[in-house]
């Protein structure tokens, strides 16, 4: 329980100070006053101050902040001034903004890099095929390497997995390499209704491959690529009503998923435990950062929408206007906070 504890706090504290050290990076480069940079919520732990920012540790690790100096409309004179939110150039304000999940995608960027420069990476190659299955039928084999499906690039065989069960019958337009030649085939999966979903018929779809030294910066960025899809497809299926509400997790549910994954790789040593926590950081770094350009009020992507309507329009919103917004989102996040938090709680005693 305390190593789970220990490893969640590590791994949350490192995606949450990227996050609100791109911001605060970016407004410290363009001039604007950070009042204060605070890891976790609620009622404040540790607190130190140097020069003009706060820097503060909550006792929820739960989120964080970077908070400019004018950002909720209001200025430590009453009015904007050299160095607040408000007085600086809206391009300068946008940079600040998109940093925070920019920085999140850079960290799982870097950690995927060094997961797959230690650990290498699977391919996308056939292993053996079903017989009398859509794939048999389409003509495909094992040793194939599978290289586009619908116009998306395959590179890993986990990608195959997410569309094999992400699928609801539709045809899949496959292309792959047999022998240095380039085939296209047509796949229409096959419905198991024991099973209650649509199967492709492949028996496993990956082969270990170790990367060259400038392969590994290659893949890399294929892997962010891959958990950034992943994130837009889940995304799509919440809003299609595809998830239902014990399919999102929140602090809790992070924090058993560690405990899990910990218990269940412990046995064959530290390095095995370090990378599997190096998987679940990249994957939550990617997470927030995309889920934070959603364009909801108080999230970045929020702001990011009403400082874009201010470069189309020529001038900002009034922002008492854009700070009552603002405090609509958040108190609806919180909202949402409490409910995904009491789902977390009721699962583990179901």
């Amino acid at each position: 329980m305390i190593v789970t504890v220990i490893l969640f706090l590590l791994i949350f504290g490192l995606v949450v100070i990227s996050h609100e050290f791109g911001h605060f990076i970016l407004a410290k480069k363009n001039g604007i006053r950070v009042v204060e940079f605070a890891v976790g919520m609620g009622p404040t732990l540790f607190r130190y101050k140097k020069g003009e920012t706060v820097y503060s540790l909550k006792a929820l690790p739960l989120g964080g902040a970077c908070m400019f100096d004018g950002e909720d409309g209001m200025t430590a004179g009453g009015v904007p001034d050299e160095g607040s939110f408000l007085s600086a150039n809206v391009w300068a304000r946008i940079s600040a903004v998109v940093a925070g999940p920019l920085f999140n995608l850079i960290l799982a960027y870097v950690l995927a890099v060094i997961l797959i420069a230690f650990t290498g990476t699977e391919r996308p190659v056939i292993q053996s095929v079903v017989p009398d299955s859509a794939a048999e039928a389409a003509g495909i084999q094992a040793g194939d390497r599978i290289t586009e499906i619908n116009g998306e690039k395959i590179h890993f065989g986990k990608q195959i997995s997410l569309i094999s069960f992400l699928n609801r019958g539709e045809t899949l337009k496959v292309e792959y390499v047999r022998g240095g030649e380039t085939y296209r085939t047509e796949l229409a999966p096959v419905y198991d209704s024991a099973a209650g979903r649509y199967y492709i018929g492949f028996m496993g779809y990956s082969e270990y491959y170790r990367c060259s030294a400038l392969e590994v910066f290659q893949y890399g960025f294929y892997e962010l690529e891959y958990y950034v899809g992943s994130t837009f497809k889940s995304l799509a299926m919440l809003f299609q009503g595809r998830v239902s509400k014990d399919d999102v997790a929140g602090p809790v549910g992070i924090a058993q998923m560690v405990g899990e994954t910990y218990e269940s790789q412990k046995e064959y040593g530290f390095r095995y435990v370090l990378f599997s926590m190096m998987s679940i950081t990249i994957l939550l770094s990617v997470n927030l950062g995309i889920l934070n350009l959603l364009p909801i009020p108080a999230l970045d992507g929020g702001r990011l929408v009403f400082l874009l309507f201010e470069v189309v329009r020529g001038k900002p919103v009034p922002p008492e206007k854009e700070g009552m917004v603002h405090l609509a989102g958040m108190a609806v996040l919180m909202l949402l906070m409490v409910f995904v938090l009491f789902n977390d709680i009721s699962r583990l005693f179901s």
